[in-house]
């Protein structure tokens, strides 16, 4: 008679699934705003390795079906499986064919379910989500942490454009935004992220999400000082051996 007691030496069996224990490959923040046409959002390019910044062409902003724009910060492998899911979730709203979409309100709802059941089963998904849209001429924008805490704003950040972009936002951000003005605004953010947060490149995009549907920029680079005088001689004052 065959034994069936598991081998004491693998720690699991071939057929155990792997997941995501702590995130590898990351992504720094995302800024997103209303405007009066509908939402602009913004993400730089790197995909941080540890703290190497080892990719440097890596898209964090996703169109989702007809009305909706996905933003994302944190494990890139796990914002691909998240494009997966819902992948398959247009598809199979598309399949009823009855002349309904879903949208940004619908969509930012399914993140919220998966990030809190993910959570749940104590193997999260490694990201902050936004997800901004336009429906029906009515604009949405809100954000969903790792551990499914959700909340609608006329303008969210991820990451470090927690602390450091959305007092700018409070600021200067009005509904009567237009398009030229969002950008410089959005740009303004992303200057103070790249001057503050290691891991933020000089390479992003901005995409934009109207009733006409979702536009994302060509990457670009800001134009940046670094003659400040905090940055030449950043210990100065500072107190300590070290």
């Amino acid at each position: 008679m065959e034994s069936t007691q598991a081998n004491p030496g693998l720690l699991c069996s071939p057929e155990d699934s792997q997941r995501t224990l702590y995130p590898y490959v990351t992504g720094t923040s995302v800024v997103a705003l209303k405007y009066k046409d509908g939402i602009l959002m913004a993400a730089d390019m790197g995909g941080s390795y540890g703290s190497t910044l080892r990719y440097k062409s890596v898209e964090r902003m996703k169109p989702i079906g007809k009305h909706s724009l996905l933003g994302a910060s944190g494990e890139i492998s796990d914002f691909q499986e998240l494009l997966k899911y819902l992948d398959e979730l247009i598809l199979y709203d598309n399949m009823w064919d009855d002349g309904n979409s879903l949208g940004p309100k619908e969509i930012h709802n399914y993140l919220t379910r998966v990030m809190y059941n993910r959570r749940n089963k104590f193997d999260p998904l490694w990201n902050s989500l936004v997800l901004g849209g336009v429906k029906k001429g009515q604009k949405y924008l809100g954000m969903v942490s790792m551990i499914g805490v959700n909340f609608e704003d006329n303008h969210v950040a991820t990451g470090f454009g927690n602390h450091l972009a959305r007092p700018i936002l409070r600021d200067e951000w009005r509904e009567d935004l237009s398009f030229e003005e969002g950008v410089k605004l959005l740009e303004k953010c992303m200057r103070v992220l790249l001057y503050r947060d290691r891991s933020a490149v000089n390479k992003l995009q901005i995409a934009k999400i109207t009733e006409e549907g979702v536009t994302i920029s060509q990457p670009y680079a800001l134009r940046t000082f670094w003659g400040f005088s905090a940055f030449q001689n950043p210990t100065a004052g500072a107190e300590g051996s070290w």
